[in-house]
Order: structure tokens, then C-alpha cells, then sequence
């Protein structure tokens, strides 16, 4: 049982140090891009671009796809052997690739009713604008296509439990996107960044293809849905698809309302967002992959007491590393901005609004990507699909009714308020199935009463070291961890003991 539990531990360490590179090459990809583009309708087209293959990618070949399928092909492994793994595989990578092609190809023919339609995704852009959506979204089908094999690969490995390959394909998949920024940008403008992100999706293939040939990988050219694998893989996918589905409902609604906003809104959001997503990643992310083989494990051996710690002990982590990195986030983001970005004040301003709008969902973000894995292992793929639903239901009404008023600011809020209606009420059904529920009463006290002593510290280093900001930034992020790891001594050795 240790073992599981310290393997946890391992894999999200290497997970989240990957992710954490990853997400710097972010950074770096995004102070390139502003460089290059600033916040003009060129960038807010790229970005809306992106979302739609996102769409495709997310239903077929990503999150749905990772959590119906590590389960399932990790039976074969133990019960089959690899070489039946493989064919299903095979079989199961003819299928989506199948699926995706053909969407894609429907995303081609109808990308102009798709871009400028009152229900399409920028419907508020400028004619010139809505053409060079639909330019720049059929050059990005080509990523989409790449990714719906990557996907399945990154999931294969997974379910090896071998992480540090699908870790760092993200990794060359930026720094595509950062070639095209700085190198192809300037000869070709925005579709040379583009051409970075399909180039960004070819490597995040590459990369990953010596973890394939380790495990003896044997591909066959298969359609068969009478296999009871492939059976079982699509039936848990289709309420994951559906779940993702509605999720990515509201990204293209925030477009959608976004793009009726003042110019640069889209990209406020996407760069908003994106920041968020950070810690989100390095925390959320990377423990909940590492948890899913093991929360499955535990459930099919039906080791109930094993479930209820390691998912009651991930919780209380969540809660203590999302709260100190919302302090940070609130405590250093417009000095960083100011100091990184040559944005105008205005477009500063909302960027650095927009960001804490979407900070005040962090924990609930982060909590989610455990809270659903945990009724996957269990197989229960039909509950968060629910909640999600009401989840969308309510960004719908919400955004209607208040994106006017609210602007980019206001339809980021609004997402934070939803995912964290989401997140209660998982957490709510999952009460029963935890354990130490007082102690993560507890972590939740204290992570508060040290991100107020860290709110404070940030504060009265801004207001009195008198330095340059680029050392008051790192000293007031550095003393403020000090500070409130003291706070949360106990979840630390909770991580290390995963």
C-alpha cells in the first residue's frame, strides 16, 4: 500500500517538474507573442483559431480519451499481455483518427458559417477579421490531426505508468509555437505563428515515439467494435465526451461574448486564463494524473479505506498549495506585468483584472482534476458529466445575461463562480467516500490564515523594501512561501508521503 502511495508522490514530482518548465516555456511563448502582436485583432484571430481544433482534440483524442482509456488498456496489460495492449491500441488509434479527420474535414468546409454566425465564435469581429479566423483555423486542423495520435500515445505511456515522456512533449510543443513566434512571425506575420503550432504538434509526436519503441509498440491497421475492449473504452467515453463537450462550450461562449467586446478582450481572457492555468497545472494536474492508476487500482481491489486516504490526503494538498499560490498571484501580477509587458495602461489594467477574476477559481480548478478522475476510477462517468452540464447551463445564463455589463472581467468571474458550484457539488457526493474529513476542515483554516499573514508580508515588503521591483517581486513571493509553509507544515509532509 506504501508503495502506491510513494509512487504517487514520485510521479507527480516528475510530472510537475516537467509541467513546470513547461509552463516557464509558456511564459517565454507568450511574452514572444505579445512582442510580436501586442493586443491587436491579429492575435485576438489566432487565438480564437485555436479554440475550435481545441474542441475537436478535447472531445476525441484528449481529456476524454485519457480517462476512458488508461483504465481499460491497463487491464489488458496486466490480464492480456502486450501484445493484445497493442492491437487494441491499433484498433482503438484507427478509430479516432478516423473521427477526427472527418471532423476536421467538417470544420473546413463549414469554417465561414462556423466563425461569423450569431451562435459561431466571433460573430463581433470585423469581416477582414472573421476571414482570417477561417484561414488560420484550417492551417491549425493540421495540428489537430497529429494531436489525435499524440493524445493516445501520451495515454499508452500512462497507462505504462511511464510519465516523463508524455511530460515533456508539451514541452517541444511550445517551443514550436516559440520558433514560429520569433523566427517564422517575422517573415510570414500571423500565420508563421501558426505554422509554429503545427510544427509545435509534430514534435509533441516525435518526442514521445523512443517511449513506444521501449515498450515494444506494434501497430495494426484495425476497425472493430466488436471487441469487448474497445466496447468498454467507448462507453466509458461517451459520457466523457460529452462531459468536455460542455466544457468547451463555455471557452467558445467566452469568445463568442468576448468577441463582441472592446478589442483585446479575447485575448485578455486567453492570456488570463492561461496564467491561471499555471498553477493549476503544477499542482491540480500533475497529482491527478500520477492518482488516477492508483485511485483505480484501489477501487477494483476494492481496498475502499486505500481510496478514501490517498483521495482525502490529495484534497488537503490541493487546498494548501492553491491557496498560497492564489496569494502569490494576487501579490506580485501587476508588478510583473508592468515589468515584463509593454502593454498600454489600459490593456495592463484588464489584463491583470481579468487574471484575478479567473484566480478566485483556482481552487476549485484545481480540486476538479481529482474530484473527476475519482468517479472514473470508480466508474461513474456519468456524474461529473451532470455536474458539468449544470455547470455550462449556468455560464450560459450568467453570460447572457451579464457579459455586457461585466466585459472580459465579468465573463472570467462568472467562470470561477461555476466551476466552483461544479466543484461542491462533487465534492458533496464524494463526502461519503472520504476520510479525515475534520483534518481537511482544518487545512482549510490554517491555508487561510497564512495566505492573510502572506498577504501582509507582500504587502509591507511593496510598500517599504525599496528596491529594484524585479528583487522585490522575488523577495516578496519568497517570504511569503516562508511564512506560510509554517502554516501548512503538515499537508508538506502529507505531499512527500503520496
Amino acid at each position: 500500500m506504501q508503495q502506491d502511495r510513494s509512487s504517487i508522490f514520485k510521479a507527480s514530482v516528475i510530472i510537475g517538474v516537467s509541467f513546470g518548465i513547461n509552463k516557464l516555456l509558456g511564459l517565454a511563448r507568450q511574452y514572444f507573442i505579445a512582442a510580436q502582436f501586442g493586443f491587436t485583432p491579429e492575435i485576438d484571430a489566432f487565438n480564437v483559431a485555436n479554440n475550435m481544433p481545441d474542441l475537436i482534440f478535447s472531445l476525441f483524442s484528449g481529456g476524454a480519451l485519457a480517462m476512458a482509456f488508461i483504465p481499460v488498456f491497463s487491464e489488458y496489460l496486466d490480464i492480456e499481455g502486450r501484445d493484445l495492449s497493442w492491437k487494441l491500441f491499433s484498433k482503438i488509434a484507427t478509430l479516432l483518427f478516423t473521427i477526427t479527420a472527418v471532423a476536421s474535414l467538417g470544420i473546413v468546409w463549414f469554417a465561414p458559417i462556423l466563425v461569423s454566425s450569431p451562435i459561431g465564435v466571433a460573430p463581433g469581429f470585423s469581416a477582414s477579421s472573421q476571414a482570417l479566423v477561417v484561414t488560420l483555423l484550417r492551417i491549425n486542423l493540421i495540428a489537430t490531426l497529429l494531436f489525435s495520435l499524440s493524445g493516445l500515445v501520451t495515454a499508452s505511456l500512462q497507462a505504462h505508468k511511464h510519465f516523463l515522456l508524455p511530460a515533456i512533449a508539451p514541452i517541444f510543443y511550445n517551443l514550436g509555437i516559440i520558433f514560429g513566434a520569433v523566427v517564422l512571425a517575422p517573415m510570414m506575420g500571423i500565420y508563421g505563428l501558426m505554422y509554429g503550432v503545427v510544427l509545435g504538434a509534430l514534435l509533441h509526436v516525435v518526442v514521445q515515439i523512443p517511449g513506444l519503441l521501449r515498450y515494444k509498440f506494434r501497430f495494426s491497421f484495425s476497425f472493430d467494435f466488436k471487441d469487448s475492449g474497445v466496447r468498454k473504452i467507448l462507453r466509458l467515453m461517451g459520457p466523457r465526451i460529452l462531459t468536455v463537450l460542455f466544457i468547451q462550450i463555455t471557452f467558445l461562449l467566452r469568445d463568442n461574448f468576448a468577441s463582441r467586446l472592446e478589442p483585446g478582450s479575447v485575448t485578455a481572457l486567453t492570456y488570463g486564463y492561461f496564467i491561471m492555468q499555471v498553477p493549476e497545472t503544477l499542482i491540480g494536474t500533475s497529482i491527478a494524473i500520477a492518482l488516477l492508476p492508483s485511485l483505480s487500482t484501489f477501487v477494483s481491489q476494492q481496498r475502499k479505506d486505500e481510496f478514501a486516504r490517498a483521495l482525502s490526503a490529495s484534497i488537503r494538498v490541493l487546498i494548501a498549495a492553491s491557496l498560497i499560490s492564489s496569494v502569490m498571484v494576487f501579490g506580485v501580477l501587476s508588478q510583473l506585468i508592468d515589468y515584463i509587458f509593454d502593454f498600454s495602461v489600459s490593456h495592463a489594467e484588464l489584463l491583470v483584472m481579468t487574471t484575478y477574476a479567473f484566480m478566485g477559481g483556482l481552487l476549485a480548478h484545481t480540486l476538479m482534476e481529482i474530484l473527476v478522475r475519482a468517479f472514473y476510477a470508480k466508474q461513474q462517468a456519468v456524474v461529473p458529466m451532470y455536474a458539468t452540464l449544470i455547470r455550462t447551463v449556468l455560464f450560459i445564463v450568467f453570460g447572457v445575461l451579464l457579459y455586457e455589463q461585466t466585459g472580459a472581467v465579468g465573463i472570467a468571474a462568472i467562470d470561477s463562480i461555476t466551476v466552483a458550484i461544479e466543484a461542491i457539488l462533487l465534492l458533496a457526493l464524494l463526502w461519503p467516500s472520504l476520510s479525515h474529513k475534520f483534518e481537511m476542515a482544518q487545512t482549510l483554516g490554517r491555508s487561510i490564515a497564512g495566505s492573510v499573514v502572506g498577504v501582509g508580508i507582500m504587502w509591507m515588503i511593496f510598500s517599504y523594501f525599496h528596491v529594484p521591483i524585479i528583487v522585490q517581486i522575488a523577495t516578496a513571493i519568497i517570504a511569503a512561501i516562508i511564512v506560510y509553509v509554517g502554516f501548512v507544515l503538515k499537508e508538506v509532509k502529507l505531499l512527500v508521503r503520496l
